[in-house]
């Protein structure tokens, strides 16, 4: 499915393959002229370390699409999306003391955001660029050498993992990587910025999860359910709840949120095993709508899963500079945030010998051997203690003057009374070269609520200090804007867009891909009303709808009403709890992006259902219905992606009607371990799925497969009826699985 606010720009990627060789000779220089001097500089035992080969490659990095931000962000900036997809074929050896090591391809997909600020008024126009991942990036890496041991089964995995750990403790939110432009330019507030706002997420409770549980592999148990939560690289596991399919947890975690658009709230659950955890579904929230709706409370349906609902109260926390909003929560709940700007330290001792309370007193060593390590300058680190949450800053190695240049925030639930404990130690020998403690109460004197300045330390010199720059904000809940229609539960990035074809009775489906962050669109018809504010005041034009619009009832012309057929009219989402809000008689018509409507809107994009083995109807035989498709190739996860909508007019099979459900091979695999099937549906010739299925395959092997997609009629065993209702083939190797389809 093509969406206008994810560009493909092919002229990039043809820039970069015709620049990849002299970007290569230009890392191959720097490989051996600047990396492997340092390399040599760190220890004794590298100092033999020789690159023999450094080649990148053939193929260069692909990117698949970039979304470009403007509305949601301030005047001064340009924010980028960049879905990235690098499968290499570089190959780097190194020899140490007679040990070849080595890598020899590297697989890399995910999301760079890029941020171009301050736009300027003169050359080069724009001040730096910020880069960094919103979330881990996958990465695979085969090793060469005697470092191929690391793709042992088991190790290997943990070694990617830790690299993949070393570049989120630089490159993933709320690290940052920026690069000035312009000379003379102040880059800490672009390094550093303050956090958009905090999200308190009550995880209440859950209701029909799959059973995971078996015993001697036929009597299903009841499942011990626990939820993982995340946003970004914050993570928090909830209580697990013993032998329950309906959990009530009642717990509540608060996460920092560094950007909007663009961070998620990810939450799965897990069946808790001695063994290995069973998965039993997931849930993905657009942070930007709870951002817009402050405040919701809803059963979100899981993903990836047969059944299942999850309750959560979420709640969106602006950080203002008003000390009034201070006030201690009764439920114990944070009320504010500090944001710890650590900036590096000054005449650090040598060793926690050197000074005892701040005077200077020379201490015999017996040990004469140990006196050069003594009289080494310092590897330091610090450790930030607020409460019982302490964080470590990463380690500055042999310097007395370090500089850390890292940002930490920290929940506080009282800051009259809480202080910030600073201790900076050594990491040779893991002694303390210096103390300090803040009181939060000295922030509330500045009417900024910040302290920037250099802090004396004490159990260290008299002239050692450490510069820091502290910024509290209060939490505060804003009250939602009363004409804004909320998301709800369309908050939830899952499921599809329901749209109706102008004029028309019959519904088109169109399902957002996985990465798109298009803005989630309400299943009432009122939700045209909130999207016609959001677009330029409008219709809804072709050129900025970014999403199709739904609406269950649109008023013509002549103002009367077309109404759709019953039996077409998606359910309503369970558990939503919102009353139905009335349909607009205002709106003329809906005009749709071109490349969602055209799909399905011709003749030759139906998919019509038949008794044989013929992908298309081709006139001669009687149809059997028609369902609906949409299909498109995820790049970033890996998987084809196959959402089963709905079908519509199906030929019952008896009197007593039909319960269909619909079941996918992807061929020629047909084991019933790889086939994927969706809920049946009771009594119903027109059945509503809404369920997305993944095959994980690479592009070019699912290139050469065919999709062969059944309707079936769920019946008892020794029922003499029918069981296949119609089925049809769709060959991949004629279809842009990239771009995507979407048709009946």
């Amino acid at each position: 499915v093509h969406f206008p606010d994810v560009e493909r720009v092919e002229w990039l990627n043809k820039v970069l393959v015709q620049a990849w060789p002299y970007f290569g000779t230009i890392m191959e220089k720097t490989f051996k002229e600047v990396l492997e001097p340092k390399i040599r500089a760190k220890n004794v035992h590298l100092k033999t370390c020789t690159f023999t080969k450094i080649h990148f490659g053939e193929k260069c990095p692909r990117i698949n699409g970039i979304k470009a931000y403007t509305k949601e962000i301030g005047r001064r900036q340009v924010t980028l999306d960049l879905q990235i997809c690098y499968i290499g074929d570089c190959e780097i050896h190194m020899d140490i003391s007679k040990f070849n090591l080595g890598v020899k391809g590297v697989q890399l997909y995910g999301t760079l955001r890029v941020i171009l600020e301050p736009l300027l008024t003169d050359a080069p126009f724009v001040g730096a660029v910020t880069l960094f991942f919103m979330q881990k990036p996958h990465l695979e890496i085969n090793w060469a050498g005697m470092s191929n041991l690391l793709d042992v089964p088991g190790i290997n995995v943990m070694s990617d993992s830790l690299i993949q750990d070393f570049i989120a403790a630089r490159l993933v939110l709320p690290n940052r990587i920026t690069v000035p432009l312009k000379k003379n330019i102040n880059i800490a507030h672009l390094r550093f910025p303050i956090p958009q706002g905090v999200i308190r997420v009550h995880l209440l409770e859950a209701e029909n999860l799959v059973q995971k549980d078996n015993f001697l592999g036929a009597i299903r148990g009841k499942s011990d359910p626990y939820a993982l939560l995340r946003v970004g690289t914050v993570q928090y596991r909830s209580k697990t709840v013993s032998r329950d399919l309906n959990p009530i947890w009642n717990e509540t975690f608060e996460f920092v949120v560094h950007e909007v658009p663009g961070q998620d709230l990810e939450v799965d659950l897990y069946d808790e095993d001695p063994d290995k955890d069973d998965f039993m579904g997931s849930l993905l929230i657009g942070l930007v709508d709870v951002m817009n709706d402050r405040t919701v409370d809803e059963w979100f349906p899981l993903s990836k899963t047969t059944s299942g609902h999850l309750h959560l109260k979420l709640e969106w926390l602006s950080l203002v500079n008003d000390q009034e909003k201070l006030h201690e929560d009764k439920k114990g709940l944070s009320t504010a945030i500090l944001i710890v700007y650590l900036d590096s330290a000054f005449n650090l001792p040598k060793n926690h010998f050197e000074y005892s309370n701040g005077e200077c007193g020379a201490k015999k060593i017996k040990n004469n051997k140990y006196l050069k390590k003594m009289e080494r300058e310092p590897s330091s680190f610090v450790l930030l203690t607020i409460g019982n949450k302490t964080q470590k800053s990463k380690t500055c190695n042999f310097s007395k003057d370090p500089t850390w240049g890292q940002a930490f925030t920290f929940f506080v639930h009282s800051a009259h009374s809480q202080s910030l404990h600073v201790e900076i130690k050594d990491k040779e020998r893991d002694s303390a070269l210096g103390t300090s403690v803040v009181c939060l109460s000295h922030l509330l004197k500045d009417p900024n609520m910040s302290l920037d300045q250099r802090f004396q330390l004490d159990h260290s010199s008299s002239d050692s200090f450490i510069k820091m720059k502290l910024v509290l904000r209060a939490l505060n809940v804003e009250e939602p804007d009363p004409q804004r229609v909320k998301a709800g539960v369309n908050a939830s990035k899952q499921g599809p867009v329901h749209v109706m074809e102008k004029g028309g009775n019959q519904q088109k489906f169109v399902s957002p891909p996985e990465d798109s962050k298009a803005p989630p669109v309400s299943k009432d018809s009122a939700a045209v009303e909130s999207l016609t504010k959001k677009d330029s005041g409008g219709d809804l034009d072709t050129k900025d709808s970014s999403a199709p619009v739904p609406s269950e009832a649109v008023a013509g012309p002549d103002g009367t009403e077309h109404k759709q057929n019953p039996e077409h009219r998606p359910p309503p989402a369970p558990h939503s709890g919102a009353a139905a809000v009335p349909t607009l008689p205002g709106v003329q018509e809906l005009r749709l992006a071109p490349s969602v409507t055209s799909l399905g809107s011709l003749p030759s994009s139906c998919f019509e259902l038949s008794s044989s083995n013929l992908d298309i109807h081709n006139g001669t035989e009687m149809p059997l219905g028609e369902i609906q498709l949409t299909v498109r190739y995820a790049s970033i996860r890996q998987s084809l992606v196959v959402l089963v909508n709905g079908c519509r007019n199906l030929v019952p099979t008896s009197n007593r009607g039909v319960d269909p459900y619909v079941r996918i091979y992807l061929l020629p695999d047909r084991r019933w371990t790889s086939r994927k099937k969706t809920s049946v549906k009771k009594k119903t010739l027109n059945p509503q799925y809404d369920e997305k299925f993944e095959f994980f395959e690479s592009l070019e092997n699912v290139k050469k497969r065919t999709l062969d997609i059944a309707v079936k009629n769920s019946r008892p065993f020794i029922s003499q009826e029918r069981k296949e209702l119609g089925k049809v083939r769709i060959d991949l190797s004629q279809e842009d699985l990239i771009k995507g389809f979407a048709q009946w």
